[in-house]
């Protein structure tokens, strides 16, 4: 089957802001409701809630969803299980009809999904809708990726035997999914286990429950049977570590931090009382990306690519650009021309669509604030460092110069917009401080160099690499996503291997007989 990317919404034609802004008017109005959990096809309040706000305006109430505890997971694994015979049961050709039905579902309600994470994730109108776009997108790949896995496949031929492969999903498994791509990250991990025939216990992040409640909207509509998809938001504390030891946990999807993901594979690896399998993990952990610009690039372009790449929703993806590595020769200019981008870029409500809005919590804004007092003791700020507006989360884009390469600006993961920028001496030393941290999954380079851009595929130690362009933005099937060292565990998602690791083989040999 054939695979286009869904298109993104050109927000310079006035009619397409104009429909968006209608969008979220309608969205406006039904802001504040209560939503129970979906578990077994049943909705289910429990008498508590997690209450989301607007990250960009904390007085406004997004929605309340029920919160779980561990009873409700003990349920949503229940009717996952009870699920899963008759779903895995179903032709392959069916479950794929109802993924692309969801597409279509998703489709129909685009910018009113998209609405939905101005409000509850802060996003502009081009990152929410692109989220959009990437969640239909993972529907419409994973269908086409899923027929060639179906029924069996013969071996090698032998004399009066007959002998086959057949790959069975797995069973009952959990999604553990970020806030900063709420539906695009969360659907795709959902439905991609799904298409193949396993059933699932997802558990948003407790920062965009509301956007989780709207995937489940969308798979009622297009009319995935009870219990395949169950829904338990809760808080972390309460019902994390009892999803990954629960002992019918079949596998674990997870998108997240480093530290979370590392305790999710420890306690994984535990073999639980009644357990009948080794749980399967895929994690997927964040990054600290850089981006080389050499002698020989363009440098206006090159600092529009990095502004691009360092600012995007305020610096909150794995994927952005965290290091800006120059070399000595051009590193005075570039840094001139991006802190002059950097201090123009506008921040403010994301329903007014600003270049970057509020960050996701007063957690993650005490974070960037706690790296920038770090940065104006071990380097030079150039521009930000500031809060912005009190009404809601916000931190200017910050700029840090003559950051080493081995500091903690440097280092760790910071998850908001604030850019270290790194000085090399030449190109084989900004390979090597690009290469010089524990994480390994996206960077690039800004180059003209032929050799360069070479070396960089072999030695640039990263899942994504981007060469001559921004380091963010993977579309799926197109640069299938995930990284190396600990940045992850290397199975892509959007890409041609993602659903084999949802499937266990199965050999048959059969005897012929008379």
């Amino acid at each position: 089957m054939s695979f286009t990317n869904e298109a993104l919404t050109d927000f310079t034609a006035p009619q397409n802001v104009e429909t968006y802004r209608t969008a979220l008017a309608e969205v406006r109005t039904r802001l504040g409701a209560d939503y129970p959990l979906t578990i077994g096809g049943h909705k289910l309040e429990t008498g508590d809630w997690i209450e989301s706000y607007n990250p960009g305006d904390t007085s406004q109430l997004i929605g309340r969803s029920a919160k779980g505890g561990q009873a409700e997971v003990d349920r949503a694994l229940t009717a996952a299980w009870a699920a899963f015979r008759p779903w895995s049961a179903q032709p392959m050709d069916e479950r794929i009809a109802l993924v692309r039905r969801l597409a279509d579902v998703m489709r129909r309600r685009r910018f009113e999904l998209a609405a939905w994470m101005t409000y509850e994730a802060g996003k502009n109108y081009a990152e929410a809708d692109a989220d959009v776009a990437e969640a239909i997108d993972f529907c419409e790949y994973y269908a086409a990726q899923a027929p060639a896995l179906a029924g069996e496949h013969e071996t090698y031929p032998s004399p009066g035997e007959r002998n086959t492969s057949l790959l069975v999903p797995l069973g009952a498994g959990v999604v553990i999914s970020p806030w900063n791509f709420p539906l695009a990250i969360f659907t795709g991990m959902a439905v991609g286990p799904a298409v193949v025939g396993n059933t699932l216990v997802l558990k948003p992040s407790p920062d965009t429950p509301i956007v989780a409640q709207k995937f489940i909207e969308c798979a009622d509509e297009a009319g995935f049977p009870a219990g395949v998809f169950n829904l338990v938001t809760g808080a972390d504390a309460d019902i994390g570590d009892y999803l990954v030891d629960h002992p019918t946990t079949r596998f674990i999807n997870f998108t997240g931090s480093l530290n979370t993901g590392i305790r999710i594979n420890q306690r994984a690896a535990v073999v639980q009382p009644g357990q009948l399998w080794i749980k399967k993990v895929g994690l997927e952990m964040g990054g600290k990306d850089a981006l080389i610009v050499d002698e020989t690039a363009d440098l206006d372009y090159a600092a529009r690519m990095a502004v691009a790449s360092g600012y995007g929703f305020g610096g909150q993806k794995c994927s952005a650009m965290s290091r800006l590595i120059a070399v000595e020769t051009i590193h005075d200019e570039l840094v001139e021309r991006f802190v002059t981008l950097a201090s123009e870029l506008e921040v403010g409500p994301a329903d007014e669509n600003p270049d970057f809005s509020a960050l996701i919590n007063q957690r993650a804004k005490d974070k960037s604030l706690e790296y920038i007092d770090i940065g104006r003791e071990t380097a030079q700020l150039l521009t930000g460092g500031e809060t912005g507006s009190e009404a809601g989360h916000y931190v200017t884009p910050t700029v840090f110069a003559d950051v080493e390469p081995d500091s903690r600006l440097a280092q760790e993961e910071i998850f908001g917009p604030v850019v270290s920028i790194i000085r090399a001496r030449d190109f084989d030393h900004a390979l090597g401080i690009a290469n010089g941290t524990m994480f390994g999954l996206t960077g690039g380079l800004i180059s003209q160099d032929r050799e360069r851009l070479d070396r960089a595929k072999r030695e640039f130690e990263v899942g994504n690499l981007y060469l001559n362009r921004k380091i963010t933005g993977a579309f799926v099937g197109l640069q299938p996503f995930g990284g190396l060292r600990l940045s992850g565990t290397t199975v892509k998602a959007g890409g041609p291997y993602y659903l084999r690791q949802y499937l266990a083989e199965k050999t048959i040999a059969e005897k012929q007989l008379g």
